[in-house]
């Protein structure tokens, strides 16, 4: 069963699982301690150099560049907000192979594997099989579906190669990104297409999967523009339950893609595309299947007072089929433009607006139905944001935006932030912001079976969640340390319940309120040129409550997780690694805390010609990451220790 039918009638009407948390044996601690010792034994030479571009220095790291925070370039040591940024060479270093796999790097995403083709991902709690309060984008195109406010992470792929760095904020980015911005929004940014010229190859196998991938890029006779072109497959494995028994969930996907980029004294110009297939294998007769094209075209003007004019504008198709449940076809335009001001008597203005419409339509089954089947949808927003310079010390920001949707009407998404540089590289913040998660096609419309009696049915008056967050938060850089905590609070109100109507109908409504507290802690240190080392904390506190008549599936979130990577080249063309991450229990339903150790070699042949191997899950055959739903609550999904390598070659 796909995974909003999962949601919906396993997940919002499970009851909670309960049982201990595993005890973990003795011989997994040895091997952790091992592991960190032989990462950093000091008998390597002084002489020997790091290898490039593995490693951020701590210098190199305040130089990082983002644009998520305040839709401008900036400094990350600059950003008054809670951000990681995972680089290009974490994603290397780690071997991932995917988008979810690459995000896990991010200590304060909660990310955890339900099937072979299916994770649940989320930042500061409410994480399911369809979490619904991040904004994920690929080069600034909004990636979440309208048919629940969540991203189908099966069908979000890119050349990982080609990614130049994932800008991860924690906390509400209402007022720049809109309604769904409620407690996080990714931003994952690919290279240039002049950073990617020449060709490459790239070749991964292990117990689990397989997968081969190509790209070419050039650059046009003027000289002022160039491109890429890419195609990958690959193939996954199916994964297993408790008992050793095989889960029919295995799948394959194959993917093309291009980048163009041009550009002249006053005009920047990028376009670029994908194009993918993917099929799963499921249950019921027949396969699963997703398919999708999106063309993005992004244009920026220099203008004449220094000021910037930014134009982007995507167009995005997709299908999926379910046999036995549904299937969607979802078309999607987007236009969003940003006006940049230059600063003037220490203050600096941006504003800008966009409109988006989805044209929906849905081939219902019998069980499960979206009623009416067809549906076009339409978004309209403006935002404005002032930024105030009142000293050399201290800088005050408000911004505001307006947004409209299709169901509740006018939504406003206010922020007030207030930091403090005490220098160069240590900064204090506190902001306070308001954020919406607007109705989806699946709190209005959804119906279970397809026809009355229902089971279960959209509301017809469900309105848009809604969340209130404050925040504090320091960063500061001091020789050989770079650290950041945040800590906040954040009230919601209007969530999403399941409320009992006569006849044992189910209603979807908003009778769930609730708050969580939490702390988000990194420390980066760099004990000399060849080691360095970084762990990450998180942790969350969630209170929920509501009516009598009401039920809710909130708050099924790890209390904590901590993340721990040590890095030592071990010459100049040999680098090893290893990463434990351990995440707390899952209350409800019940899925036991597990800390998983991963490790990666990799070794530069040549020039040019890189051998890595990874290891994903070594101190453990198997473990459960979350609730896999259905009828074998008993007998869940595991996750499986993987051995891997992969060839690439550049020429």
């Amino acid at each position: 069963m796909n995974r909003i039918i999962n949601n919906i009638i396993t997940m919002e009407c499970a009851v909670a699982l309960n049982g201990p948390c595993a005890i973990k044996s003795h011989w997994k601690l040895t091997l952790c301690v091992t592991c960190l010792f032989l990462s950093i034994n000091p008998s390597y030479s002084a002489e020997r150099a790091p290898i490039a571009l593995y490693d951020l220095s701590l210098e190199e790291l305040g130089n990082v560049q983002i644009s998520i925070v305040s839709k401008k370039k900036e400094r990350l040591v600059d950003a008054a907000a809670s951000i990681y940024v995972i680089t290009e060479d974490a994603i290397r270093r780690s071997g991932a192979r995917s988008l979810p796999e690459a995000l896990r790097l991010a200590p304060s995403l909660h990310v955890a594997q339900i099937k072979a083709n299916q994770y649940a991902i989320s930042a500061r709690g409410f994480n399911s099989s369809s979490a619904n309060k991040l904004l994920v984008m690929i080069d600034g195109r909004t990636i979440y579906t309208p048919l629940y406010s969540g991203v189908f992470w099966d069908a979000q792929d890119v050349l990982l190669q080609d990614v130049a760095q994932i800008e991860v904020v924690s906390g509400p980015g209402g007022t720049l990104w809109g309604a769904n911005a409620v407690n996080g929004v990714i931003n994952i940014i690919t290279k240039s297409a002049k950073d990617t010229e020449g060709n490459l190859i790239h070749a991964t196998s292990s117990n689990k999967e397989q997968g081969v991938a190509m790209r070419h890029g050039g650059n046009f006779s003027d000289n002022r523009g160039s491109y890429r072109v890419y195609a990958k497959f690959d193939q996954w494995g199916h994964s297993v339950r408790a008992n050793g028994m095989a889960e029919p969930d295995a799948w394959d996907r194959s993917q093309i893609g291009f980048r163009s980029d041009w550009s002249d004294d006053r005009n920047d110009l990028k376009v670029l595309g994908t194009s993918y297939r993917n099929s799963i294998d499921q249950l019921l007769p027949g396969q699963e299947s997703n398919t999708g094209t999106n063309v993005l075209a992004r244009w920026k003007r220099h203008l004449e007072n220094d000021s910037n004019l930014y134009v982007r504008t995507y167009i995005d198709h997709s299908t999926r089929d379910s046999p036995g449940s549904y299937s969607d076809k979802m078309n999607i335009l987007d236009v969003d433009i940003q006006h940049s001001l230059p600063e003037k008597d220490n203050a600096q203005f941006i504003w800008g607006g966009g409109y988006r419409i989805a044209d929906d339509h849905v081939s219902n089954t019998a069980l499960f139905a979206f009623l009416p089947a067809d549906r076009q949808l339409h978004w309209a927003n403006l935002f404005a944001q002032q930024e105030y310079n009142l000293s050399s010390s201290w800088q005050f920001t408000l911004g505001g935006r307006l947004e409209t949707n299709e169901y509740t009407g006018l939504e406003f998404l206010p922020n007030l932030k207030l930091s403090w540089k005490q220098s160069n590289d240590r900064m204090l913040w506190a902001t306070l912001a308001r954020a919406v998660r607007a109705p989806s096609r699946i709190d209005r419309d959804v119906y279970v079976p397809a026809s009355a009696p229902y089971l279960l049915a959209g509301g017809s008056g469900f309105s848009s969640e809604i969340a209130n967050t404050v925040e504090l938060g320091w960063r500061a850089k001091e020789e050989a340390f770079t650290y950041s905590i945040a800590l906040y609070h954040s009230q919601y109100d209007h969530l999403r319940s399941l409320d009992s109507q006569p006849g044992g109908v189910f209603v979807f409504g908003n009778q769930i309120e609730g708050d969580t507290n939490g702390l988000e802690a990194l420390v980066n240190y760099q004990y000399s040129q060849f080691w360095s080392l970084e762990a990450g904390v998180f942790s969350l506190d969630e209170h929920f409550s509501g009516a009598d008549s009401a039920q809710s599936q909130q708050g099924n979130d790890p209390r904590s997780q901590w993340t721990f990577t040590s890095i030592w080249n071990l010459s100049s063309n040999k680098q090893f690694s290893v990463s434990l991450r351990h995440v707390g229990e899952l209350p409800s339903p019940d899925v036991p805390a597990y800390t998983s150790i991963d490790a990666h070699f990799g070794w530069s042949l040549v020039k040019n010609v890189e051998l890595t191997f990874t290891g994903r899950n070594l101190d453990d055959p198997y473990h459960q990451e979350f609730d896999s739903g259905g009828m074998q609550a008993l007998n869940p999904l595991q996750v499986e220790r993987e051995v891997d390598v992969a060839l690439t070659v550049k020429f």
